[in-house]
């Protein structure tokens, strides 16, 4: 009895402190400034770099990519070409379109299902499936990706990646409009 006493003295409380963080909202970014519109920061030609972290922080990979971007009405296309610290390149096409006021859904070949965003001031937060490749198959990860323009043309981007609901990596990255 006096073990299961203890166990619960342990554990109501931390699952009370656990509960009672909450998550941070796009929305808790309204009042920033530059106000954030995709429309007008993912127009044209914009470089990004970064790096990836794996699980425990450290830092596995980084890269450089090129930006095409450009809109038609509500419709957006950001044409990326990344290329990695190992020579790998990459190609992501994503199709992004404006749902209301806040919000937008994205397309990518390799994004499974549609990316969810919202934005508010100087914030833009995107949730969504990855597939990306491991070992001889492919894994999906989660991806929240939260991107904060710090300037008229600077960008900051940082990405958690999740597996299970276990955190399994991050990258961060800087675009730069040009």
């Amino acid at each position: 009895m006096k073990i299961i006493r203890n166990i619960l003295f342990i554990v109501i409380p931390a699952m009370i402190i656990l509960t009672g963080c909450s998550t941070i909202k796009v929305s808790d970014y309204a009042n920033r400034k530059p106000v954030m519109i995709p429309e007008e920061f993912f127009d044209g030609h914009l470089t990004a770099h970064g790096i990836v972290k794996n699980r425990a922080g450290e830092v596995i990979r980084y890269f450089n990519a090129d930006i095409k971007a450009y809109w038609e009405d509500s419709a957006g296309t950001l044409e990326e070409d990344f290329i990695f610290d190992d020579g790998e390149k990459q190609r992501r096409v994503w199709k992004l379109t404006r749902q209301g006021d806040n919000s937008y859904v994205g397309t990518a070949g390799d994004v499974i299902g549609e990316a969810k965003g919202e934005i508010a001031g100087n914030s833009m937060f995107l949730e969504y499936v990855l597939e990306i490749p491991y070992s001889d198959n492919t894994i999906h990860l989660s991806i929240d990706d939260r991107m904060y323009l710090v300037n008229p043309n600077t960008l900051i981007n940082e990405s958690e990646m999740t597996k299970f609901g276990f955190r399994v990596g991050e990258i961060l990255l800087v675009i730069q409009k040009m």
